[in-house]
């Protein structure tokens, strides 16, 4: 059930998913043992109908598992109230994992519509659990005991959070106020889907067809070749662009035609901020608004405050000082970054001002002059098979991993591979899926999740099922799938989340894994950043994909010279996103200023260019208005502090040093929540990290 309560409504920016005719239960997949590799999702049997009868089944049984522990007539245990509700809705978390998950990396109109039906009801059951007072007052009489139970480490960590969780969902409210609450989850569900829904609608709405070759001028042979085979997929003659991060970037870092350029980006940011049905500003207005009513039922002055209450900055006055400390470092640097740039573009044939559609293109211009490094001078050597193997290989030196395909695991697209993982010793670790490749039932950007989290309660061990989810360049008829540069950062960021996941070792599921602060959750991913540009490790299997000649040193070189181009004017890019995330968390009384005029207000202290009209930053940030990072967009770059401090050790002792990497592993994959997070990073770093190796490796100190 835990998973259930909080991840469900946690990820419901995943959800988008169908409704469905009832087919009857006896015969539901969803609902049956799944008597497959690993008991993992028989994804040929599933069909979208089979989604709502199945978690009517499964919350009705929540339900159960529940009742049963109010109505226990023994008093109140660890054992009997705690862990009997860490474990309760177990078919439940099964069946919302293959729903969430799919509805983030393959959904359609039927699937988003169950996501629209069955939201309510996980928000009535969720509220049902946590403003249940003769529940609350089983888990308070274990809580106030605690001192005297003898429990493990993590068996007090699992009591303290199940309490604080209790009371941060509302239990101490009475009456009105506790109704109130259970309406202001449940529409906040709501919302966020239909957020996402509008974000993901207006992406797939936009095409760019060209018909007349000219067009394409400056555009490299392979944008073409992959544009030529998107306007076939669509039955069209030409060359077609789209919103999807492969087919956008490229263009707007390389096409030649201004004119083009201008009219992608207006129309990538003006997703949901149009007169349409799919205008997204009335919802960002509820939802802040609906949060800081939230927070302040709670006892919070905002919804800020009562996020990081439970995070490693705990206060917004911190993470405001930390984010203005490293604005201040960085926008001398982005000024004069800036200034080059336009020098540049105005030497090279540009009218009037800069703006947002030429920096792209300009800076990719400069930084071949600056450094000899070109984009697509790097990518053969970046195949994405290649990649994969360089990244497994990584994995098995630091940790012993090994990754086996396995053909016998359903997986619920064609694109999707799945492996069986396993440790040094040949006992079985995790299941991994990848899938790579953009396509319309898919949500931008990348991630990672699971469909099973690793648990091990009274020495049952379940051993997690973890998936990775990327939209990369895909392979054409006549060239394979090239990774860019930040593509490949792109696959250890993510893979980096999921070695958390896969390498878990707790009791308990709620705490295994990414269950850490969202502050925290990107140490283990940022930190496998570091190695894209060590050459002992591109040694390893960046190769050109037609010579099979390794990367070359001098190329390395100017890769790394190249990476902290523009370091200043991308740290200002991610402050902003920080900023804008914290003011809208931070009201303390409900906004009515539109949102364009808001997000100006807030983000123009690191802004650079002149505005657009009818762009709109806000109504397509899906990370804070359709996930989980509202007041916690700042992590981003709070953890980039850790992973500089913590890379620093495998730079003392070796890249691939066994005893600092077993040490991370033990001290802080296998640990997920178990402790608080300084108390885990200092037991790996023996300190706590300072901002200086952040700011030396971005080149932003002298």
């Amino acid at each position: 059930m835990k998973k259930t309560i909080v991840l469900s409504m946690m990820i419901l920016f995943s959800i988008a998913s169908s409704q469905g005719a009832s087919d009857g239960t006896e015969s539901n997949p969803l609902l049956m043992k799944w008597n497959t590799p690993h008991e993992t999702a028989p994804f040929n049997l599933i069909k979208t109908e089979n989604f709502v009868p199945a978690i009517d089944v499964a919350l009705a049984e929540a339900r159960k598992d529940v009742d049963a522990i109010i109505n226990n007539p023994e008093p109140a245990t660890f054992q009997n109230t705690i862990e009997a509700l860490e474990v309760s809705g177990e078919q439940l978390d099964r069946v919302t994992g293959v729903l969430f998950n799919l509805n983030s990396a393959e959904t359609n109109k039927e699937l988003q519509a169950v996501a629209r039906e069955v939201s309510p009801k996980l928000s009535e059951f969720g509220n049902y659990v946590s403003l249940n007072e003769d529940l609350f007052k089983r888990v308070k009489a274990v809580y106030d005991k605690r001192e005297s139970l003898d429990l493990t480490p993590e068996q007090a960590k699992l009591l303290e959070n199940s309490y604080k969780g209790f009371v941060r969902r509302g239990a101490n409210l009475q009456g009105e106020a506790k109704k109130r609450y259970a309406e202001i989850t449940t529409e906040l569900a709501q919302l966020s889907l239909k957020f996402g829904e509008n974000v993901l609608e207006e992406t797939n709405a936009f095409e760019l067809l060209i018909t007349d070759e000219k067009d394409l001028s400056g555009l490299p042979e392979a944008v073409r070749e992959a544009a030529q085979q998107l306007a076939k997929s669509k039955g069209k003659e030409g060359w077609m662009f789209n919103l999807q991060y492969p087919s956008y970037l490229p263009f707007m870092k390389y096409a030649d035609n201004r004119e083009l350029r201008e009219k992608m980006y207006r129309t990538y940011t003006s997703r949901a901020f149009k007169d349409n049905d799919y205008n997204n500003e009335e919802i960002i207005h509820k939802i802040v608004n609906l949060r800081l009513e939230k927070a302040n039922l709670l006892g919070f002055k905002s919804h800020a405050d009562y996020v990081l209450s439970e995070r490693m900055a705990e206060t917004p006055e911190k993470v405001n000082s930390f984010l203005e400390e490293l604005h201040e470092a960085s926008k001398p640097y982005a000024e004069k970054e800036f200034k080059e740039v336009t020098d540049f573009a105005k030497a090279n044939g540009l009218k009037g001002e800069l703006q947002r559609w030429d920096w792209a293109y300009y800076s990719e211009k400069l930084k071949t002059e600056k450094f000899g490094f070109d984009e697509e001078e790097v990518k053969p050597y970046f195949q994405l098979e290649k990649v994969r193997e360089g990244v497994f290989e990584l994995a098995h030196r630091l940790y012993g991993l090994n990754f086996k395909e396995n053909k016998d695991i359903q997986v619920y697209h064609p694109d999707v591979t799945a492996y069986d993982v396993f440790n040094e010793d040949g006992s079985f670790l995790s299941v991994l899926y990848l899938d790579f490749f953009p396509r319309e039932g898919k949500r931008g950007g990348a991630w990672m999740n699971d469909f099973r989290a690793q648990s091990n309660i009274n020495g049952k061990m379940e051993r997690p099922i973890i998936t990775v989810v990327t939209n990369f360049t895909k392979p054409t008829e006549t060239k394979p799938s090239l990774l860019t540069f930040d593509e490949v950062e792109t696959f250890l960021h993510e893979f980096g989340h999921s070695l958390h996941g896969m390498l878990a070792n707790t009791v308990y599921p709620s705490m295994s894994g990414t269950g850490v602060y969202r502050d925290f959750v990107e140490l283990p991913s940022q930190i496998m950043e570091n190695w894209a540009t060590e050459k002992e490790w591109l040694d390893l299997f960046a190769v050109h994909y037609q010579t099979g000649e390794k990367i070359p040193a001098e190329l390395v070189d100017k890769l790394i010279k190249a990476r902290n181009f523009q370091s200043g004017y991308l740290s200002e890019r991610q402050l902003s996103f920080g900023m804008d995330d914290m003011a809208w968390h931070s009201i303390t009384k409900p906004v009515t200023e539109d949102v364009i005029s808001f997000e100006r207000r807030v983000m123009d202290k690191t802004e650079l260019f002149p505005h657009v009209d009818g762009s709109c930053f806000n109504t397509a940030f899906s990370h804070i208005f359709a996930g989980g990072y509202a007041a916690g967009y700042y992590g981003y770059k709070w953890a980039e502090v850790l992973d500089a401090d913590a890379f620093s050790m495998f730079k003392k002792n070796g890249i691939f040093d066994k005893a600092t990497a077993e040490s991370f592993r033990k001290n802080i994959l296998e640990k997920g929540g178990t402790q608080h997070p300084m108390e885990l990073y200092k037991a790996f770093r023996g300190q706590e990290p300072t901002v200086d190796a952040l700011l030396e490796r971005s080149g932003l100190k002298e």
